[in-house]
């Protein structure tokens, strides 16, 4: 018997390839993985940034069905493990029976959540900031960057993430997902209470900005109404919203291994210990 495929899924503002050190170490512990990008997104950070007109108007339905598509590829349900808008959108595939499990790493939040930290606001600002975003891209300044993503590390490595791995993001998500809980047919909204899916596990980082951890474990405690499925929650101390691309990135790939391994996904090889404690 062989692991499922695995599939990253990034969040705004970060390249897909940003993936690639979990890539390497997924592989090494026997999973076939793969970080397809957002539609529009190129194959490059470069051509990403010098082709922003291609991520106008992208949306979370868009951005789903772009994914739901790229799995019916694969030879095996996956698991889906996803950063930002990524781990949303790793939720609703799960909900949707199209994945065997989701890791959500800092989540954006879906509909339902009512907590509003001034720090996710402020993080927020420079898409929300202008209605007129809504349909365009908008790319952060090293500064806004360091604030949203590298508040808990240095500032040489914030601006060094920056410079890497940066692109610009559509604008339609962020007003999506602020609108989530005015809007009825919401396409941030999760089925949290009745869908039969695989176990999901929720990461969060105590340090982060743009999804505080208050966030999460409100969305922890909404799917408490869903006692049938598996539902579980990790933290990082003293962790950002760069978790999974700054040097601690091995923290989090290494807690992410064993907790697959806790749910039986990981039939290949043992994977490793985790080499710090979160």
């Amino acid at each position: 018997m062989s692991n499922p495929p695995v599939v990253f899924i990034h969040g705004l503002w970060i390249h897909s390839t940003a993936w690639a050190p979990w890539i390497e170490l997924f592989a090494a512990n026997g999973y076939q993985a793969s970080a397809p990008g957002w539609p529009g997104d190129a194959d490059t950070v470069e051509a990403t940034r010098a082709n922003a007109e291609h991520l106008d108007d992208v949306g979370i339905e868009q951005i789903c069905h772009h994914y739901a598509d790229y799995m019916d590829t694969l030879d095996a349900k996956p698991i889906v493990i996803g950063h930002s808008f990524g781990g949303l959108i790793a939720q609703e595939l799960l909900a949707n029976d199209l994945a065997v499990a989701a890791v959500a790493i800092d989540p954006a939040p879906i509909k339902g959540v009512k907590k509003l930290p001034f720090s996710q606001l402020r993080s927020g600002f420079p898409v929300l900031g202008n209605p007129a975003n809504k349909r365009r891209t908008v790319s952060l300044t090293a500064k806004q960057f360091r604030y949203s993503f590298g508040n808990a590390i240095s500032e040489e490595e914030s601006d060094a993430l920056h410079a890497a791995w940066t692109i610009p993001g559509p604008g339609r998500p962020l007003f999506e997902d602020a609108t989530a809980n005015f809007t009825r047919n919401s396409p941030a909204t999760v089925d949290t209470r009745t869908a039969v899916r695989g176990p999901l596990l929720l990461a969060s980082g105590t340090e982060d900005h743009t999804v505080p951890k208050a966030v999460t474990l409100e969305v922890l405690g909404i799917y408490a109404d869903n006692p049938s499925s598996t539902t579980e929650y990790h933290e990082f101390e003293g962790r950002g919203h760069s978790l999974t691309i700054d040097s601690g990135w091995r923290t989090v790939a290494d807690a992410t291994l064993e907790w697959l391994a806790s749910k039986g996904l990981n039939a290949a090889i043992p994977t490793p210990t985790s080499a710090a404690t979160a």
